[in-house]
């Protein structure tokens, strides 16, 4: 999808729900636990249960990946299973030198066939360039993040400015709203008003509504753009309110509550 369509989407639906298939086999439902095909079937019912209630799923990739080839091909199917009708997002959080990123580029972009994929903007735009390349793909740079921790490096002075603040600007230089997004947390909404006179037409992927305790009303206030200009991501409060045999209809109960308060907050 490109920056376009996702915004038709999101007019269309009215809402900027992005549901994240961060699947821990160890929280599956019990009755899926021992079954070999419990991740997949897990996804797909959520899957089936959401889609009419957002517009975007988020995968971490980590969930799948520490289960090996097995969980690789989980990844795969996974994202097989989202119609092109939704965004989807590779939550991988990669980058390195130019040669090892285009590896990266081509596992994500062309083998999963996601639309985005988050990068550490650590190592430099170089290692983002090959991100960059691809046409009608994300690039979701990590700016502001929701943990502790962020505090340690993100926030850090950076020649006068917060480091954050940098890797924003310079990104922005490099990567207009169509081939860039930033991720910004849902605990550092009061910043959003400030970062939106840097990027004031790129999407931004907040994480943190929901079980981090962010804020959407506050995220909407301080983020939202004439085009919407966000995806707010929620996983674990809509993945696991059930840990019964109804867990896909609970997953869209509260997928449902959360698109209604949304659509409270786009503008006609």
């Amino acid at each position: 999808m490109n920056f376009q369509e996702i915004t038709k989407a999101i007019q269309t639906k009215k809402n900027y729900l992005c549901v994240g298939l961060d699947t821990d086999i160890t929280k599956l439902p019990s009755h899926l636990q021992n079954n070999p095909d419990g991740v997949i079937n897990f996804n797909k019912a959520i899957i089936e249960a959401t889609i009419d209630y957002c517009v975007s799923y988020k995968i971490n990739t980590a969930f799948y990946e520490a289960r090996g080839s097995k969980g690789w091909e989980e990844l795969e199917e996974t994202f097989r299973l989202i119609p092109n009708s939704h965004f989807k997002i590779a939550d991988a959080k990669r980058a390195d030198i130019g040669n090892t990123s285009e590896q990266y580029a081509r596992a994500f972009f062309e083998t999963l066939k996601a639309d985005a994929v988050t990068v550490s903007p650590y190592m430099g735009l170089d290692c983002l360039e090959p991100f960059f390349a691809y046409d009608n793909k994300f690039t979701i740079v990590l700016a502001l993040t929701s943990n502790p921790g962020s505090i340690d490096f993100e926030q850090g002075d950076f020649g006068g400015k917060k480091l954050y603040e940098s890797v924003i600007y310079k990104t922005a230089e490099k990567a207009d709203k169509y081939k860039a997004m930033f991720v910004v947390g849902a605990t550092k909404a009061e910043t959003l008003g400030d970062i939106r006179k840097i990027i004031p037409e790129h999407y931004i992927l907040v994480p943190g509504v929901g079980s981090q305790g962010g804020s959407l009303s506050a995220v909407s206030q301080f983020g939202m753009t004439d085009n919407i200009g966000l995806l707010v991501n929620n996983s674990r409060q809509i993945i696991y309110a059930s840990q019964g045999e109804d867990f896909a209809e609970a997953a869209a109960k509260q997928a449902k509550l959360h698109a209604q308060e949304m659509a409270m907050f786009v503008k006609k």
